[in-house]
């Protein structure tokens, strides 16, 4: 076993734009071959899955979550050339430093620490970083987080492959990775709606795909607020708003969803669009949609719906 003593001028990254993080080693089978190479390419994987496949990542519970370019984790062991980490910027109940699972450990480097000048947010849907000599280097998802060296046109960011540049307008500058300015119920689902025809991927962080409680994380992340990664949690948090009051619920409020007409497990998250619409990534095979709440299996299935964001009253 490799001795992975952290230190505090260093932190463990990951180093590649996507990285998918799994419940055990043994669960990454031959067709995900692309998803956990040294330089993983997440369409091909995507792309080479059959819907049985996709389907049987949920159903076989293969994945936790991802990772996404630079964000922290915590090495607790290396073991066959597999790490098994905490990903701390994804409370979860599991774990109360963060989200457990295991990485290969070629997606991961070790870099300085590096926080004075904040973090630049990726506010597009990939944003292209660019080596000094502006050659191509990486594209990156959405909302990915990367300490800032100096500010420009172009912003210097500190990545897992030394000095990069990203264009100023792809993203927004934040003192800390949960520090984004805050936004409206209207911002979070406006933000949501330029997801739509994102297929669903279990486990999905990035905006190659979600599963439903990673596109609800990412929206309030973009938005300021920082929320547990899995719906089970997600669902403890917030205000609580009364679930058979429509009239109550106002737009970028949660809706959690629960088997046995709401009274059994809880197994699906939505926002609310407004005008009985949810916006949601909903299933494997499928993509973000927004369709009616009445006379669908989630009208009868509604377990709870939570407000993270305080607004004045909506019409």
């Amino acid at each position: 076993m490799e001795n992975l003593l952290q230190t505090e001028s260093t932190a463990w990254v990951c180093s590649v734009p996507v990285a998918t993080v799994w419940t055990a080693p043994e669960k990454a089978r031959p067709v995900d071959a692309e998803g956990i190479s040294e330089n993983p390419n997440i369409n091909k994987w995507l792309q080479e899955m059959s819907r049985t496949d996709n389907k049987d990542l949920t159903d076989s519970g293969r994945i936790q979550t991802q990772l996404l370019y630079g964000e922290p984790v915590l090495i607790e062991e290396v073991v066959d050339g597999w790490a098994k980490i905490i990903a701390l910027w994804q409370p979860c109940h599991k774990d109360e430093r963060g989200y457990p699972g295991w990485v290969p450990k070629d997606q991961l480097k070790e870099v300085e620490a590096l926080t004075e000048l904040g973090y630049a947010r990726v506010t597009v849907n990939k944003a292209q970083l660019w080596t000094e000599e502006f050659k191509p280097l990486k594209a990156v998802s959405f909302n990915t987080l990367l300490p800032v060296k100096e500010l420009g046109d172009f912003v210097r960011l500190q990545t897992p492959d030394g000095d990069a540049l990203a264009m100023a307008d792809t993203v927004e500058i934040v003192a800390a990775y949960n520090q984004s300015p805050r936004g409206s119920g209207l911002d979070i689902a406006k933000l949501g709606a330029g997801f739509l025809d994102l297929p669903y991927l279990w486990g999905g962080m990035s905006s190659y795909g979600y599963d439903c409680s990673g596109f609800t994380y990412n929206l309030m992340k973009a938005n300021g607020i920082i929320i547990s990664r899995d719906a089970v949690d997600q669902a403890m948090e917030g205000s609580e708003i009364d679930q058979h009051d429509q009239d109550s619920w106002h737009i970028g409020d949660l809706l959690f969803f629960a088997y046995e007409e709401g009274k059994g497990n809880l197994h699906h998250v939505g926002v609310y669009y407004g005008n009985g619409l949810m916006l949601h990534s909903p299933t494997p095979g499928k993509s973000v949609e927004i369709i009616e709440l009445a006379g669908t299996k989630h009208e009868t299935e509604l377990c709870a719906v939570r407000r993270f964001v305080e607004t004045e009253e909506q019409d």
